[in-house]
Parts: C-alpha cells; structure tokens; sequence
C-alpha cells in the first residue's frame, strides 16, 4: 500500500508542477499524513523531485512561449535569496514548527484563493488568484 500512495503522491505533484503551481503543496502533505514520512524528509524529497519535473515543465511552457524573460529577471533574484535563507531555517527549525508553518501556509494560501474567486466571481469573471 506504501508504493500506491507515493506513486498518488508523485503523479499529484506531477500533475500540479505541470500546471506551474508546485507540486509540494500536495506532494508534501500526502508524505506526511498518509505515509508518516517526517516533514523534513518529505520537503528534502520534494525538492529532489523538482528538479526533474520543473525542468520538463519549463522546458514545455517555454517551447509554447508561455515564459517571459521580462517577468524573470524580477521575480528570479529575490526567490532564490529567499529560498537559500529559508532552507537554512527549515533545516534548522525543529519538525512540528516546520509542519506548522507548512500548515499555515496552506491555510493562507487555501483562504487566499477562496477569497478571491468569492470577489471575481461577484465581479462576474472566473475565479482563482
């Protein structure tokens, strides 16, 4: 049973690295609470399993010409300065804190785009971030 759930596990996240959402938000939470993994472990495999499935994805998006250069050169810098700085944390930082702020930022992220479809939908356009 253990293989069928990472197999679930690796096609979500699959699914959502293809549609350029990251699929650790899904990933992650299916280690943790269906196989027990550790929270560290399971974003140590994530990130692991990134690299292969980003590239692909990136490589499709750019070959469709849905990359732009312009946006890149903004959002690059600042994400891989906080990406290094918080890798120190979550390596650091002990589980429970890390699966709490993981958890939260599910939970933010979840009202997020709960609140937003709410005001597009009354605006009469299609909901969503």
């Amino acid at each position: 049973m253990r293989v069928v759930w990472l197999i679930v596990a690796g096609a979500a996240g699959g699914i959502l690295a293809g549609m350029g959402m990251g699929g650790g938000t899904l990933t992650i939470p299916l280690l943790v609470l269906a196989l027990g993994v550790s929270q560290r472990a399971a974003q140590f495999v994530n990130l692991v399993a990134f690299l292969p499935t980003g590239a692909a994805a990136l490589a499709v998006h750019t070959g469709k010409g849905l990359v732009s250069g312009g946006c890149l050169r903004y959002i690059l810098p600042p994400a891989l300065v906080a990406a290094s700085l918080v890798s120190y944390f979550a390596a650091e930082v002990d589980q429970e804190v890390l699966g709490r702020v993981f958890g939260g930022f599910l939970v933010l992220l979840a009202a997020g785009g709960l609140v937003s479809g709410a005001a597009a939908k009354r605006a009469g356009r299609s909901g969503g971030f």
